[in-house]
Parts: structure tokens; sequence; C-alpha cells
């Protein structure tokens, strides 16, 4: 073991300066897509949805992308290496979530989005074609995909100042505004389309670094054996067993709260709409194969990468979100070091551009705010990307909690939310318009209040219990005698 310091590298100049060289580049080619992807983008339905024509691969790596955040490589690992082996957990949690979107909700969501015309899942929860009553409905949704998503794209900016405040030593108004600036350039220009091809780019360089630098990791610790006595042997605070050092009672709340997270899956819009988004079945087939793949190298990755971090490191860091940096510093040259450097930012785009995206449907989609002429609807898209982006990043420079915990309320609170009423709706049929209302603002206002109170923040009645009780009424809701 060692203290962490970096071995055999160029001087720091030199790495800043390697590293800085291949950002560069990386960003010239996402700006590069964002400007083709523009002359594909004629109207609002390219502009949200693609019209329907994305192919396996892009489905699965831009949708895969977009659910696994920056908090996936930098709050994975980071909470693998503060809690030890109960982060483990976290493997079944999130890859079960991929299984419960790939196998249960996108055949159906496909299937039902193509034959109602629906480009965003509000509109097919509550879309026109159900009556005035749901305008309440789609109000109520617009609101919270906008509260949910500022928060969860302000997360992504937080990454992104990490990022360039590690590297760079950048203070932290500038490390936002220069992350923040790419992903809003190229999700203006070319809004779906650009949003699907940057974030398969992005997708296939997390994956990539998601197994290189854990196996690195897993190298330097002395193999599996080395890890599995390196992280019996480090103090572990209270969480070196897999219920992290609680009793059965506590132990057992506090993985059903992972699981929970799970259950979030099926609520994201910046999502599902992928599933909305390709060609047919046959591509959805090879798509789901594609995305499971992804998921079990991404998650697998990060948590063994968090192991091996608590081993090769015998002085706690006081940042744990800051381990993903420290280890790609100790174990790769400054040229490697700065491509994965890049994959974190590929994170942070990967999710900050999808969620915008989904925000601008939700004011001029949802809404209903088009008027007659497309390219005004276009316009008017584009500009709530803006403001939108602008509130994140203020958000992002006042917050004061870890990615982790401000990337899992905004999660929490959408999955609630929607991911009750998605399900009831392709499974059972339409809900009625009070139901759908009644369900969203109970999901997502539980989660609200629970994250609120510190009894109950990161708990069942954060990741749980209101995705329960959205699910009640939206399945009451549904019932024969309910009319839309």
């Amino acid at each position: 073991m060692n203290d962490g310091a970096p071995r055999g590298y160029p001087p720091d100049v030199e790495r800043t300066s390697v590293i800085l060289v291949t950002l560069v580049a990386y960003k010239v080619v996402l700006l590069a897509i964002g400007f083709v992807a523009e002359r594909r983008t004629r109207d609002e339905s390219d502009f949200l949805l693609g019209g329907r024509r994305l192919g396996p691969l892009v489905t699965a790596i831009s949708a895969s992308a977009s659910s696994s955040s920056v908090w996936t490589l930098l709050g994975v690992s980071g909470y693998a290496y503060q809690r030890g082996l109960s982060a483990l957990w976290l493997f079944p949690a999130c890859v079960g979530g991929f299984a419960i979107n790939w196998f249960l909700v996108a055949p159906r969501l496909r299937r039902r989005s193509a034959e109602t015309a629906a480009c965003t899942v509000t509109e097919l929860l509550a879309g026109p074609g159900r009556g005035a009553a749901f305008r309440t409905p789609r109000v109520v949704a617009s609101v919270i995909l906008i509260f949910c998503l500022t928060t969860y794209v302000a997360s992504q900016f937080q990454g992104a100042g990490k990022s360039f405040q590690t590297t760079f030593g950048l203070d932290s108004l500038t490390s936002i505004l220069v992350g923040s600036l790419i992903v809003v350039v190229y999700t203006v220009l070319g809004g779906f389309w650009a949003v699907s091809l940057t974030d398969t780019l992005q997708g296939l360089w997390m994956a990539a670094t998601a197994v290189a630098l854990p196996v690195a990791a897993l190298i330097a610790v002395g193999g599996p054996s080395g890890l599995a006595a390196g992280v019996g042997a480090v103090p572990s605070d209270g969480y070196a067993d897999l219920l992290g050092g609680a009793d059965l009672g506590t132990g057992a709340l506090a993985v059903l709260a992972l699981f929970g997270i799970g259950l979030g899956y099926p609520g994201q819009p910046h999502v599902v709409n992928r599933f909305m988004a390709v060609r047919g079945d046959a591509e959805l087939r090879r798509a789901r194969i594609y995305a499971m793949s992804w998921a079990v190298a991404v998650y697998a990755g990060m948590i063994v990468l968090g192991l091996c971090g608590r081993v090769l490191h015998e002085t706690a860091m006081p940042d744990s979100e800051q381990a993903f940096f420290a280890l790609a510093d100790q174990l790769f040259p400054a040229v490697v070091s700065g491509v994965m450097v890049a994959a974190v930012l590929s994170a942070i785009m990967s999710t900050a551009d999808s969620q915008l995206l989904v925000a601008a449907s939700a004011v001029s989609h949802d809404l209903g705010w088009k008027g007659p002429d497309p390219a005004g609807t276009l316009l008017r898209s584009r500009v709530v990307v803006l403001l939108v982006s602008a509130l994140a990043v203020g958000l992002a420079l006042t917050a004061d909690d870890t990615i982790f915990g401000s990337v899992l309320f905004a999660w929490s609170a959408l999955g609630a939310a929607f991911g009750p009423l998605l399900l009831v709706t392709l499974w059972r049929g339409p809900v009625h318009a009070t139901a759908t209302t009644a369900a969203m603002a109970l999901g997502a206002g539980y989660s609200v209040v629970a994250y609120l109170d510190p009894a109950w923040k990161g708990g069942v009645h954060e990741r749980v219990l209101p995705f329960v009780a959205a699910s009640a009424v939206a399945w009451l809701g549904s019932s024969p005698t309910a009319r839309s």
C-alpha cells in the first residue's frame, strides 16, 4: 500500500498540458457532431425524438449513458471507497433497474408511443387526445420535470467543476462554467440527434474507462485475493460487512433503500424516451443486449475501483468522490489519465444534455406552447435549454450536497412521479386525470419531504415508499370504472 502519491509522472505542467489537449480534441468532436446534427433537425419532432429512427447501438448506449451520470463514475466509486463491502448491493440494484427498463418497459413503451404518436412521456400519460381534463396533469408533470431536472443538471455541473478543479486547479465558478458550456452549445444546435450521437460516443468512452481503470487497480492490489484480504484489513468505520456493520433490521432497511434506486429507472423521461425513438422491435432486442452488457461492465467496474481505493490509500481522502481521479493519476501516465478525465466529463454531458432536452420538451411541447410556426417552436425549445442551464449553474455554485446524494434525490423524485404511472398505463390501461395528478404529486412530494427530513433522507422513505404510494394511487385510478 502507499499514500496515493502519483508515481512516474511528467511534471505537473506537462501533465496538465497533455490532459488539456486531450479534452480540447474531444470537445471539438462533440461540437462537430452538434453542427452536423443541426442539418437533420428540421422541426420539433426531430428536435425532441429524432423522427423515431434510432438504431440499436445508438439506442442502447445513449440510453445507458443518460441513465448513468457522473454519479456512476464518481458517486458509485466514491460510495464503495467510503462504505466498503456494503456498496456491493448497488450492483443488483442498478443492473436490476436496467433489466426492468429493457425487458419490461421498453417493448410496450415503443409500441404504445408509436400508436399514439406521443413525443414525450408526459404526452403519453396525459396527451392532447385525452381531453381538457388533462391540462392540470400536464402542468403538474412539467413543473416536476423542470424542478427535478434542474437539480439533476446542477449535480452534473458540480461534477464538471470537480473534474476541472482537480485537473487544472481552476476555481469553482470557472470550472462549472467551462464544464457546462459545451453541453449547452451542442444540445441547442442539434437537439435529439446531437444528444443521441454524442451520448453514444460518451457511453462507449465511459465503458472503456470503467473496465481499464478497475482492472489496473485490481492488478495493483494483487488481484481478487489481494482485494479480498485488503478490504478486510482496512479500517471500515462500521461498514466492513454486507449490512454496513448495522444490526439485521437496520441493515436490511439500508439495503432496501439501495434497491429503491432500481425502482427509479422507469420514471426517468430523459432515458425512456430512447425507447420511443428506436426504429422497431428487432432493433430493440439487439439494443437490450448492448445495454445490459454495458451496465454490468460499468457498475461492476466502479464498485471494484472504489474497493481497490480503500486498499491503495492508507489515509482517507477528505472527499471520497475524488477516488476516481486519485486512482487514475496513480495508476496511469498523463495522457491516459487525461482520457479518463474526459470520460468523467462524458458522463456529465451524456446525462445533462438529455435532461436539458426533456426540460425543453416540458415547456414547448407538453404545455402546448407551440404556435403555428414550427421554426418558432424550435426556437422556444432552444431558449428553454438555455434558461434551465443558467438555473442549474446557479444551483451548482451554491449546493453543498454530495453528487451521490443530490443525484439520488432528483432520481427518486422523478422515479416516483412518473414510474408508477407509466407502468400502470402500459400494463393496466390509462389512468384518469385526477389520479394522474395525485400520483405524480404524491410520488414527487413524498420524496422531497423525505429528502428534507434528516431522519428519512437516503432511506426507504425517500427511495421506496413514494414509489409504492404513487403506484397504489395510479392503480386505483385505472380501474375499469375510471373514465379518461
